[in-house]
């Protein structure tokens, strides 16, 4: 790539790089010329991220830490900042749901799990607060860099059944828009904060709920598919556009945007 959207000689960290969404994001920086660090806890898929990345020729490392973690966040920074120099990019790709925050067919909100609420407000919030500041210093120290957080179809209008992963994506929505403003005011505009919103992607996590051992849509697959103008599931590779323009000067006057890549579902009414 070229131009307004080369990210070439950038570095870029992905947290949550190992899983579906992060690793394909991952590559995608990869191919635009970063250097590419994935961030996550199992070592073993993210090597096998990393080895995908140098393949091509890229540059790649792995960093073990939990988001969740300031000392081994603080430890990947100096990991990080020893293997190359700074920190251009940082994609807050972690996140998560747990059973017991979901409210299932034949239970009411008054069956919610209160410890699996909290945790899931944690890693999706939490993990995205705490890596920012703990990586983001260093943009801050040179006035330039972009964050983009990952929210959801959940931050702009409720999905039911998933009532601690709903909140947590509506407050990193929020919070992407709060720190756009704060980097701005503080900062200059060299720091660029802004976050994608990824419609009905199949991942490790939901593969279960949306589609049969078979292949074929369960309910719940079905009715997401029936909210979905183009009628499908997206491929993790068509978040990576939108990532590169976000992250390149091709959105140099862009900051507190969440941008949907869904397929038409957060503006379908249904009738």
């Amino acid at each position: 790539m070229t131009g307004l959207f080369d990210l070439k000689g950038k570095t870029a960290v992905v947290t949550g790089g190992t899983g579906v969404l992060g690793a394909a994001m991952a590559k995608g920086l990869a191919d635009a010329g970063t250097r590419t660090v994935v961030l996550g806890r199992r070592k073993q898929a993210g090597d096998d991220v990393v080895k995908a990345i140098r393949d091509k020729g890229h540059e790649a490392i792995f960093v073990e830490a939990d988001v969740l973690n300031a000392d081994q966040l603080r430890a990947a920074k100096e990991t990080i900042l020893s293997t190359y120099g700074t920190i251009d990019i940082l994609v807050n790709s972690a996140g998560g749901n747990m059973a017991g925050a979901v409210i299932a067919p034949d239970q009411t909100f008054f069956d919610l799990k209160m410890e699996a609420f909290q945790q899931v407000v944690a890693l999706n919030l939490d993990g995205t607060v705490l890596p920012t500041q703990i990586f983001a210093d260093v943009m801050a120290k040179r006035k330039q860099g972009v964050i983009i957080n990952i929210a959801s179809m959940a931050s702009l209008k409720p999905i039911t059944r998933v009532v601690g992963y709903s909140a947590a994506k509506a407050a990193v929505d929020n919070f992407t828009h709060w720190l756009a403003i704060e980097m701005a005011k503080k900062f200059g505009e060299g720091i660029r904060v802004n976050a994608i919103a990824p419609g009905f992607f199949l991942t490790e996590q939901n593969r279960n709920l949306l589609t049969n051992p078979d292949g074929s849509y369960t309910a719940r697959g079905e009715a997401a598919i029936k909210q979905t103008p183009f009628a499908r599931f997206g491929q993790p590779e068509e978040l990576v556009g939108t990532l590169i323009w976000l992250c390149s000067d091709a959105s140099k006057f862009v900051t507190g945007v969440t941008v949907a890549v869904d397929g038409g579902f957060s503006v379908f009414c249904g009738v």
